[in-house]
């Protein structure tokens, strides 16, 4: 397992690595596996980027956001701008049912609240709006839908990770309460774990997962 300093050196490159960071200055500190950015970008969506970019590399255990979105004030937008274009941004949508999801803004803070069947379209909503110019930050407040005549069938999950190239199934265990599904076990990375958690997530019926997933290379 790498030490701290080697964690940072691997997060800073892959950072350079992430082409749509550009030139964004993100400082990187590492305690115990621990990850924190730190520093200011112009958009949402660079945020999340460097937070993906760490989260690739291996031996990570954690990230911590630091990183402020910044606008120049002749570049910034008002609320009411950003409604509008995130309002027009969802109904241009074939996946998101928009008439079943509202936003508000605060401050360039979109929350998104509603109701929708799938968690795709949930992530879906969040796509739409994070590259739209002004936004600092969204919170995901879109509930599932329940789906009373389709259960969940635990082998169905377990054939999805076994069909998966990027997951060991073996070291996964699956657990359901209801419509919930908890995951338990060992994954080799973030990657790994974002798959499994995916592959839940698709299951038919299912309105929540618990992601307890321990990254152990």
């Amino acid at each position: 397992m790498k030490n701290d300093l080697q964690i940072q050196q691997d997060v800073m490159d892959e950072l350079l690595w992430e082409p749509s960071l550009g030139t964004a200055e993100i400082g990187v500190a590492v305690t115990e596996g621990v990850v924190t950015l730190s520093g200011y970008v112009n958009s949402y969506s660079k945020k999340m980027a460097a937070e993906k970019a760490a989260k690739r590399v291996k031996d990570v255990q954690a990230v911590a956001l630091d990183i402020e979105v910044h606008f120049p004030k002749e570049d910034g937008r008002s609320d009411t701008e950003i409604a509008k274009a995130g309002v027009e941004a969802l109904s241009w949508s074939t996946v998101v049912p928009h008439h079943q999801v509202r936003l508000r803004v605060e401050d360039g803070w979109i929350t998104l609240e509603g109701e929708v069947e799938w968690q795709y379209q949930k992530d879906a909503a969040v796509n739409l709006v994070k590259d739209l110019h002004g936004v600092k930050g969204i919170t995901n407040q879109i509930l599932l839908k329940p789906v009373p005549t389709q259960a969940i069938l635990k082998d169905k999950i377990r054939q999805a990770l076994e069909r998966s190239a990027s997951v060991e199934a073996e070291s996964i265990s699956i657990q359901t309460e209801g419509r919930k599904v908890i995951l338990r076990g060992k994954v080799r990375s973030w990657s790994e774990r974002y798959e499994a958690e995916r592959a839940a997530w698709a299951t038919p019926g299912v309105i929540d997962v618990k992601d307890e997933l321990i990254i152990a290379p």
